[in-house]
């Protein structure tokens, strides 16, 4: 029975997922994410030459949060004429190579994840890509999830919406692990991973709706300023356990997928 256990799909998760430093390594993500890629998203943010946006309202919608949590949330940042106004060629240029070591920092995660070597030095033009994707998946998403407006539509709009939101977040990190990796893993192997990506963001999002947005509007009223940017750190971290969560278990899914498979088999034979 203990080896029965032992040999279990959970079990199994739980190890590697200590193998992997899974909250450790997610933390530092997170941190990364906040010192170096979300300055250069509000610069990025602040061009958007369509809706005029700010990064205040990409983070919101990707928080998921009320109009009143939003409206905290944008009180941590400055209006996009403000953010262009401050802005250098040589602090964005600076802000983009420090953004490098976010795609550094995921890729570690992932070899980890799947156990192959680190890759050569020479290999970081492949940060520079993928950082490149990131920028511009994260502006498409902030499209897509614009005000779906009212009428016998909405519903309809919504459904389409939320399918290419997933479809595309599928499409992002499964091709984001491929490039990182460095094609030394096939697409195939990768797929469950990046669904399982998807659908722990969706979780993410409702989570962030029931949690994150009471608790803003209670720490921004007991903690001011501070109070919002804890929350805020919180679902980066939540999102970055996505990340890595969804590399491991997805890689479990794939190994036990023949598996699994023969057992079907077995049973409609009989």
């Amino acid at each position: 029975m203990y080896d029965a256990a032992a040999r279990s799909a959970a079990v199994r998760i739980w190890r590697r997922g200590k193998d992997l430093e899974l909250m450790h390594r997610s933390m530092g993500l997170a941190a990364l994410g906040f010192l170096t890629l979300v300055p250069l998203l509000i610069v990025v943010a602040a061009v958007d030459p369509a809706q005029g946006q700010g990064f205040a309202e990409w983070l919101g919608r990707g928080l998921g949060v009320s109009m009143g949590a939003q409206r905290e949330v944008a009180e941590l940042f400055a209006s996009p004429r403000k953010a262009l106004e401050s802005t250098t060629a040589f602090g964005l240029a600076a802000l983009a190579v420090f953004g490098l070591t976010f795609g550094a920092a995921l890729q570690t995660g992932y070899e980890k994840a799947w156990e192959v070597p680190a890759a050569r030095w020479h290999t970081m033009w492949r940060h520079a890509v993928w950082l490149a994707a990131l920028i511009g998946y994260l502006f498409a998403s902030a499209q897509i999830t614009q005000d779906r407006g009212a009428g016998e539509m909405a519903f309809v709009t919504s459904l389409w919406h939320f399918a290419t939101a997933i479809l595309s977040a599928v499409l992002f990190f499964w091709w984001s692990q491929r490039l990182l990796l460095g094609g030394r893993v096939q697409w195939r192997a990768l797929l469950p991973g990046a669904v399982l990506t998807a659908l722990g963001l969706v979780g993410l999002r409702v989570f962030s709706q029931l949690v994150f947005s009471p608790l803003i509007a209670s720490n921004a009223v007991a903690y001011g300023a501070y109070g919002t940017v804890l929350v805020v750190q919180s679902w980066l971290v939540g999102v970055s356990v996505v990340v890595f969560g969804g590399a491991v278990v997805g890689r479990l899914v794939h190994e036990e997928y023949p598996r699994l498979a023969r057992l079907l088999r077995g049973r409609r034979r009989t």
